[in-house]
């Protein structure tokens, strides 16, 4: 029945999930409450694994929760049910878009979507914030430091052009050696 659940939830995620990866998030985070696959700070641990594995971050996050919630095949069953949603809309999309690219109805849609994607993102932002640098004592001042340095640093012209893959592994090493 797990595996029901899996593709269901994951369905619907990749159905109303517009905007990629950061807009699955509220729907990861509502997950946590409606199922025990996964906590809150593993979400935290799935946006960091996603976001330093190649690929797509919703599939990767996809991946990562239903392997959490039941291995390999739970996985699979995420994955494919995340992207099954896109595959159709795109391909009825192509079918019907050369003819309505144009309407005014469909640029209207799409105008009133934007939106609605920026809000789901902050909110996923939020939520996030809270989890990284939240403490049941308030705000956690080691890891906000460290966030703002970051920020910072990452702001400089020079330091611009350095691989994502340099700012993880700067980011895993202090983490280390500070213990935060």
């Amino acid at each position: 029945m797990t595996y029901f659940y899996l593709f269901w939830e994951f369905f619907k995620i990749g159905l109303f999930a517009v905007g990629g990866g950061p807009a699955t998030l509220p729907f990861l985070m509502d997950l946590t409450q409606k199922y025990d696959w996964y906590s809150m700070a593993d979400l935290t641990n799935m946006v960091a694994v996603s976001e330093s594995t190649p690929g797509p971050l919703g599939i990767n996050m996809a991946t990562y929760a239903g392997f959490h919630a039941a291995g390999i095949l739970g996985g699979v069953v995420a994955t494919m049910s995340l992207v099954l949603p896109s595959i159709m809309v795109i391909i009825i999309v192509a079918k019907f878009l050369a003819n309505f690219s144009e309407n005014p109805t469909v640029k209207a849609v799409f105008f009133g979507i934007r939106p609605a994607v920026t809000a789901l993102i902050a909110s996923a932002v939020y939520g996030l914030f809270k989890v990284a640098l939240m403490t049941e004592n308030g705000l956690a001042i080691k890891p906000l430091i460290l966030c703002v340095v970051v920020f910072g640093l990452m702001h400089i012209k020079k330091l611009k052009t350095w691989h994502p893959a340099m700012w993880l592994l700067i980011a895993a090493v202090v983490g280390i050696v500070f213990r935060f």
